[in-house]
């Protein structure tokens, strides 16, 4: 006789199937009951970053105290833009190869162009930048870079309203020869460094560029409600890789729209839509310290709708100023100048 002792087994087998079978189902209407579902290890596990902690220095000074600076004429010398068609003017910055001229441009969502004026409001023409678009264009400021003895524009396109661009840039070339040309003129420059920059503590808003003349850092100084954080990009800035900026010095500072480093190193100025802050530092001092030290109010005439550019003349004669008017009908887009004593 041939016992079948697989039998046992293979009955054994059958109930732990049902048994399994039975278990999945009421597992899976029990889910279904309480609203939940069953997903893949990998989708349900959330793997949180630890939180990036920034150091910013503070200054001491009370903000409301400050004195008013005796320095710059408070009457400033306005004219109006000669090009009717420039209506969201955001920076201003002045040459320092061409004397007397002086670098403007549009903000988001207009053509990738630099304009050439003066204190006048006079056409002198613009610079095309071929390569980059214009995303969000800033701010502007004229200083060294990498070739010794030449001077460089950068443009600062670090326009962030909904803070939601991984990286920001600047775009830097050497300032034109305009010797012998007839202007105004029409100019393209094809070869441009980019440099990508990225915040420490996530994206921000800012309107703010400086460039450190005797070190040739990068200095942005964000845009926030009662608050302006300063980050710098110390020189030699990479146009390989990103390069993230360092936290400097917060300001109690409301809404900062522009800022200047006077051709010498030694002043600095912040604006906002509303008033003007200046500094003017110690032999020797860093700018990172400089901006420790107590500033004054420097001149604005507040004549400007929506004022959003500020950069020292080239001789250091006084600064500039300049506004958007697009929100505003009837408007001219100007260009003030406040003479130094």
């Amino acid at each position: 006789m041939i016992l079948n002792i697989t039998a046992p087994f293979n009955s054994y087998n059958k109930h732990i199937k049902k048994g399994l079978l039975c278990f999945f189902i009421l597992f899976t209407i029990s889910c279904k009951k309480s609203g939940n579902s069953i997903a893949p290890l990998k989708d349900t596990t959330v793997i949180h970053p630890p939180p990036v902690v920034v150091s910013f220095l503070t200054p001491s000074y009370d903000p409301a105290s400050l004195d008013i600076s005796k320095l710059f004429n408070p009457v400033p010398v306005t004219n109006n833009l000669s090009r009717k068609d420039l209506l969201e003017i955001s920076g201003v910055a002045a040459s320092r190869a061409t004397p007397g001229l002086l670098y403007i441009h549009n903000d988001s969502g207009n053509p990738n162009q630099i304009y050439l004026t003066d204190g006048s409001g006079a056409d002198k023409g613009s610079i095309t930048l071929t390569t980059v678009g214009n995303r969000d264009w800033e701010d502007i400021a004229v200083g060294p870079g990498p070739v010794a003895g030449k001077s460089y524009v950068y443009v600062g396109d670090i326009g962030d309203n909904n803070a939601k661009y991984s990286s920001v840039f600047i775009y830097r070339f050497p300032e034109p020869d305009l010797t012998g040309k007839t202007l105004p003129v029409i100019l393209n420059i094809t070869s441009v460094d980019i440099i990508e920059l990225k915040y420490p503590d996530g994206p921000r808003n800012a309107e703010t560029l400086m460039v450190d003349p005797v070190t040739k850092d990068i200095y942005i100084a964000s845009k926030e409600s009662n608050t302006s954080k300063i980050y710098v990009a110390r020189y030699p800035q990479s146009i390989t890789a990103v390069t993230v900026l360092r936290p400097v010095v917060q300001l109690y500072f409301n809404k900062a729209t522009g800022s200047d480093i006077s051709p010498d190193g030694t002043e600095i100025l912040l604006r906002s839509n509303e008033l003007v802050w200046y500094w003017k530092l110690p032999a020797d001092m860093s700018i990172s310290s400089g901006l420790l030290t107590k500033p004054q109010h420097a001149p604005y005439a507040n004549n400007e709708p929506q004022g959003e550019g500020i950069g020292f003349a080239a001789d250091g004669t006084g600064y500039y100023t300049d506004t958007e008017v697009r929100d505003y009908p009837g408007k001219s887009a100007t260009i003030s100048f406040y003479k130094r004593y």
